[in-house]
């Protein structure tokens, strides 16, 4: 299924993701910046929306009742994350301001950015358990 975006939603999610980043954010805040840029990536590639619940939605939460050394790793990751993401999206843009097709780099920088998200997640609730 393909989620086509039009222009007007594309530049409200950038103005969210541009607002989360002009000010200091909470973790809870962060993780959902970075969730709101992968969907835009996400629509970039023509991907379908990917909801925000379950296992996504609970990671801050279980990150903030751990012990601090594994929410400095948490924090770390999503700086991580973060080095991805904000690059890869900026050359997405400026593809996209060229008129070109943005679907095949998009995927292929989500799919980064997927891997990178349950990478982190899985390694975080092993160390929880």
């Amino acid at each position: 299924m393909f989620a086509m975006l039009n222009p007007q939603q594309i530049r409200a999610m950038r103005q969210t993701c541009e607002d989360a980043r002009s000010r200091p954010l909470t973790l809870r805040q962060r993780w959902e910046s970075l969730h709101e840029s992968a969907q835009i990536i996400g629509a970039m590639a023509h991907l379908a929306r990917e909801e925000y619940r379950g296992r996504i939605a609970l990671f801050p939460s279980i990150v903030l009742k751990s012990p601090q050394k594994q929410q400095e790793i948490a924090e770390q990751g999503l700086e991580d994350l973060d080095a991805l993401i904000q690059p890869g999206l900026t050359a997405l843009l400026a593809i996209e301001a060229r008129g070109q097709d943005t679907t095949a780099p998009a995927l292929a920088l989500w799919r980064e950015v997927h891997s990178a998200r349950q990478s982190l997640m899985k390694w975080y609730w092993a160390q929880s358990a």
